[in-house]
């Protein structure tokens, strides 16, 4: 009989021992009423005394909200809040007792301060102040679940999603947008090209005036060295002879260019070389009749 009471013994004792695991505690009852909080490692309970009411997790725990709600400019959004929460070991017990599901209590929370605050935003808006929401949602929560002990660490709004109409909506007004800045940074680049060109069409016709300019002064100087180095080496023929000689050889210069031509579609008129004496009059003429007129206008005035 003795052997029987020591394997009864034994048997009692090893069914009172017991282990908790690391980042929990057992909440052990007797008689169905608290006993004590068991940390980890190896622990002992009265056999058929003491019986562990349940465990507690201390590790960082994470909820995830999907929350249905309405923006000020009435479309309708899932806001989706991640809150992570954890169980301070000196509260382990308020937290097993206190609530008997914690995650509903969370998200009824959540639900409250969301649809609290997007409905006075816009969409827009909505975008910009994830980081507010989130602040509020922690704040609330700190406030709230402390009392059944439980501790949050943050509170992250990880997605905004309309529906699905309203982001191809928003899609196309984007796409619009950035159309109307490439047209208005095009035309802007086709008015500079424009105006550069503009400008380098006018200097270049100032540059060609003055080049035109240049060289008929040059040809009057030389007509005027030519003349006078004439008239000086030959006696008896004035100004208006060496003028005649001198457009008879620039007429034959320009016959003899364009004779030389493989490729002229220049159409020559009748004429004959005695006709330069005749231009030179008309010439001369016009200068004659254009200063009269001049000193009639003058002398009128």
């Amino acid at each position: 009989m003795a052997w029987v009471i020591v394997v009864v013994f034994v048997i009692l004792l090893l069914t009172g021992l017991f282990t908790v695991k690391q980042q929990s505690i057992a909440i052990v009852e007797r008689f169905g009423r608290y006993l004590k909080a068991s940390k980890a490692g190896l622990n002992f309970k009265i056999p058929l005394i003491d019986q562990i009411a349940g465990r507690v997790n201390l590790r960082v725990q994470q909820l995830d909200v999907q929350v249905e709600t309405k923006t000020k400019d009435n479309v309708f959004v899932f806001v989706i809040v991640s809150v992570q929460y954890f169980v301070p070991a000196e509260k382990a017990v308020d937290a097993f007792y206190k609530l008997q599901n914690p995650q509903e209590q969370i998200t009824a929370y959540v639900f409250d301060t969301v649809r609290a605050r997007v409905p006075a935003v816009n969409l827009d808006q909505l975008f910009e102040m994830k980081d507010d929401i989130a602040t509020a949602v922690k704040a609330e929560l700190d406030t709230v679940m402390d009392d059944f002990g439980y501790a949050i660490v943050k509170a992250l709004v990880t997605d905004i999603n309309p529906d699905e109409k309203v982001k191809v909506s928003m899609n196309e007004i984007n796409a619009a947008q950035r159309l109307r800045e490439a047209a208005i940074q095009q035309a802007e680049a086709d008015k500079i090209r424009v105006v550069k060109a503009a400008e380098g069409e006018a200097e270049s016709k100032a540059l060609q005036g003055q080049g035109i300019a240049n060289q008929r002064k040059a040809i009057i100087e030389g007509l005027k060295e030519s003349v006078e180095n004439f008239s000086s080496a030959v006696n008896g023929v004035n100004s208006q002879d060496v003028m005649n000689l001198v457009m008879m050889t620039q007429y034959l210069d320009t016959i003899k260019e364009l004779g030389m031509s493989g490729k002229n579609s220049t159409i020559l008129i009748p004429h004959g070389p005695g006709g330069m004496t005749d231009m030179s009059d008309q010439i001369r003429n016009a200068m004659i009749t254009a200063e009269q007129v001049n000193k009639a206008s003058t002398k009128s005035a």
